[in-house]
């Protein structure tokens, strides 16, 4: 029998694409089944945390920034046309968050009034966005996905330095972001029961692009399904 050697970053990352599409199945198509949405809670934390792995142990900084803003840049284009919403979607979430990431690091090392100056400028801007803006757009039904407070989580869990640490910060995160989003995100806290089992292992790096490119594809697929219906009346 294999020893269990607990779970790479790939394989949470599977677990986290197939709890996402089940919610975005549950949003789409199936809103009455609120198992699916529940579900859907783990998705986004274990991607947070990635997201914070991924800044500590990229090689190319620059460049992980560019492709996570890129890809958001391209869908969110795509998802207006379509829509006329500007609902900005996780991937927006996750470039801030990388941007705050690299910020934070440089004022780490930085310690001058200048870069905590621009830590705390990068940090009302995010505020303002997230919580004023909004306000201005709501015919358009302008948000962030996840909010001021899903911006936050990566950083949270990447000033952890050790597992328990990163788990710690996690699970405070997800308490503040259930108090700030209420439903079903109180369920979200569940994902630190996978995220103990991490062994700190990225697994196959062939599978790299498929986590990037997975997102735009399967809401393609999911909203062409729900179209389907409409065609055929």
């Amino acid at each position: 029998m294999t020893e269990f050697k607990g779970l790479t970053g790939n394989q949470l990352k599977i677990i986290a694409l197939i709890s996402m599409t089940l919610d975005h199945v549950g949003v789409e198509l199936l809103p009455q089944f609120e198992i699916l949405r529940i579900i859907g809670r783990i998705a986004f934390p274990i991607f947070a945390f990635m997201i914070s792995e991924g800044c500590r142990y990229t090689k190319n900084r620059k460049k992980y920034l560019l492709l996570m803003s890129s890809l958001a840049v391209i869908f969110q284009i795509v998802y207006f046309v379509a829509t006329r919403s500007l609902y900005q979607c996780v991937l927006v979430t996750f470039s801030f968050a990388i941007g705050l990431i690299y910020i934070f690091d440089y004022t780490c090392k930085r310690k001058s009034f200048f870069s905590v100056s621009i830590l705390v400028f990068y940090l009302c801007a995010l505020l303002f966005i997230c919580r004023i803006l909004p306000l201005f757009l709501i015919d358009f039904y302008f948000s962030i996905d996840y909010g001021f407070f899903g911006i936050l989580l990566p950083l949270c869990i990447y000033i952890g330095k050790t597992h328990k640490q990163k788990l710690v910060m996690l699970t405070v995160g997800l308490i503040i972001l259930a108090i700030d989003l209420g439903n079903f995100q109180p369920y979200s806290l569940i994902t630190v029961c996978f995220l103990a089992l991490y062994n700190g292992k990225r697994g196959k790096r062939s599978m790299k692009y498929l986590f990037y490119f997975y997102y735009p594809l399967h809401l393609i697929i999911i909203y062409a399904v729900g179209f389907i219906p409409q065609i055929l009346r």
